[in-house]
């Protein structure tokens, strides 16, 4: 007997030309905005094709930074927590119309004996998809309220205190608090912490093995992890990144973040940990969302790419999966004004410095294999 099988052409290997043409988009970013240390990995069809380091992790103390240094992920967090949550409706565990607060929602009266009628009406999509209705990410935004309170009472009071503005489903408001209450929805179900089921439920199936929940403090950091460096004032060790972890609170490499997301692409190049009709629904954009459209967890546009970006004082990330099979991500251990947009051209620009990385599918020989 036999079987049907195929080679893929070896990934079309960059030339020196190339190589420093990447370097040099990636040294007039670093100078542009004052990078100490620059991290970035690109894979193409499964494969990784570029994974590169650029200046330090460590500006004072002259380390220079490599691939396997850990950067905070900031916002990238949320899609890694969309796909939690998509992992458990495939098991039939949850639905997207699943009620949060209230005698039938999730969570039920762990936050209060009393919501208001509009919190009342929130579904698990809602918050995935930003539109609960209010605690949008601006000056208000809860999850920077005082850093020395804890995730329960942050929650209690902020649902206390902190009134809907919009009947749920009916406005986009970019929502870190609605990402920290998805977070609550998976301990409540799996009866795990936060970060231990996504440990062993999402990254560990995508052959991720180091990232972590991000500490707070300089003393707090890991050894591998970068030092973050705050601009025009602002101190990168002074916020409460651990209780931001289902919104924004991860730490890991860029080849991790592009692990995860090939393993998710809606390709077949590399093992899905998510059925194709959970990726669709969750990579379709909501209807009242602005352009760029949101989905759940992802933003998405009609190529369709797919991307997600992070910012924090002394942070800059994003990741990216092209509708062409590549997926990238980089990371920045500052942040100053302009650099969320620029970070997205960065890679972009240095992904076209090699156009044969492009083609739209890979070449194949096919073959029989004796079996």
């Amino acid at each position: 007997m036999s079987s049907l099988a195929f080679d893929v052409d070896p990934q079309p290997t960059p030339t020196e030309v190339e190589l420093a043409a990447m370097a040099e988009i990636a040294r007039l970013f670093m100078s542009k905005y004052k990078v100490p240390g620059l991290s970035v990995a690109i894979a193409r069809h499964g494969e990784f094709v570029y994974q590169k380091a650029f200046g330090r992790a460590d500006d004072a103390q002259g380390e220079q930074v490599t691939p396997s240094h850990v950067f905070r992920i900031a916002s990238i967090s949320k899609p890694i927590t969309s796909v939690a949550i998509f992992s458990l409706i495939e098991k039939g565990r949850l639905r997207l119309g699943d009620l949060v607060f209230g005698s039938g929602g999730i969570l039920q009266f762990d936050y209060g004996s009393n919501y208001s009628e509009l919190a009342r009406k929130i579904t698990i999509e809602h918050l995935l998809t930003h539109t609960s209705g209010g605690w949008e990410n601006d000056l208000n935004d809860p999850m920077f309220f005082d850093p020395h309170i804890g995730t329960h009472e942050l929650i209690a009071s902020t649902l206390r205190d902190e009134p809907l503005e919009y009947e749920p489903g009916k406005h986009f408001a970019y929502s870190n608090f609605g990402y920290c209450l998805l977070g609550r929805v998976l301990e409540k179900i799996t009866g795990n912490p936060y970060e231990e089921f996504v440990q062993q439920e999402v990254l560990a199936r995508c052959d991720i093995k180091n990232m972590r929940i991000a500490g707070n403090t300089l003393r707090e950091k890991v050894s591998s992890e970068v030092v973050y460096h705050g601009q025009n004032g602002a101190d990168p060790y002074n916020m409460n990144v651990r209780r931001m972890d289902s919104h924004g609170g991860w730490i890991g490499t860029p080849s991790d973040l592009v692990q995860f997301a090939m393993h998710v692409d809606g390709f077949s190049y590399t093992p899905s940990i998510l059925d194709k009709a959970t990726i669709a629904t969750m990579t379709t954009p909501c209807e009242v969302s602005p352009i760029p459209h949101y989905a759940k967890g992802w933003f998405v546009n009609d190529v369709p790419n797919w991307w997600h970006g992070g910012s924090l004082p002394g942070t800059i990330t994003i990741m990216v999966r092209t509708a062409s099979g590549l997926c990238w991500a980089a990371f920045a251990n500052t942040r100053a004004a302009g650099m969320d947009i620029d970070i997205d051209r960065l890679m972009w620009d240095m992904a076209t410095a090699v156009p044969a990385w492009h083609a739209t599918t890979p070449a194949r020989r096919w073959r029989f294999l004796p079996w």
